[in-house]
């Protein structure tokens, strides 16, 4: 059914607001190539395939968060109730302390959504990796 412009846009525009989802809570594209560049912030703590001051990356999307066997959280971190998608990983990284207050991930955050955007892309890319296979 082939509906007017104007009845298209009020229609889209009303998906949009049941959902929840507008331009501002959008994700932005993430480029794995660009998050690999800010994945070498990460290093300082974290690794992709075993746990270090922070726990391992492999794995992360689809993982419930404070769950990596052998690595002991932080009691506000093991008490989050979700599972780490590209949302909740973006809400994290802007402002890990704001988000999960008590949280030992004592990090600013990243603040360029762009930025954080292109290191979930990596995180992502990165899980299907031979050296994430392998661990």
């Amino acid at each position: 059914m082939k509906l007017p412009g104007l009845t298209q846009a009020f229609l889209g525009l009303a998906l949009a607001a049941a959902g929840g989802v507008t331009a501002e809570t959008r994700l932005p594209v993430g480029d794995p190539q660009a998050g690999e560049a800010v994945y070498a912030r990460c290093l300082a703590c974290h690794a992709l395939a075993y746990n270090r001051t922070g726990p391992k990356h492999c794995g992360l999307l689809g993982r419930r968060a404070g769950s990596v066997p052998g690595f002991e959280y932080s009691d506000a971190m093991k008490r989050v109730n979700w599972v780490w998608d590209r949302k909740t990983l973006d809400r994290f990284l802007a402002d890990p302390m704001k988000t999960v207050p008590g949280t030992t991930m004592g990090y600013a955050g990243v603040k360029d959504r762009q930025e954080r955007a292109d290191l979930i892309a990596y995180i992502e890319q990165a899980g299907n990796s031979a050296e994430c296979r392998n661990h």
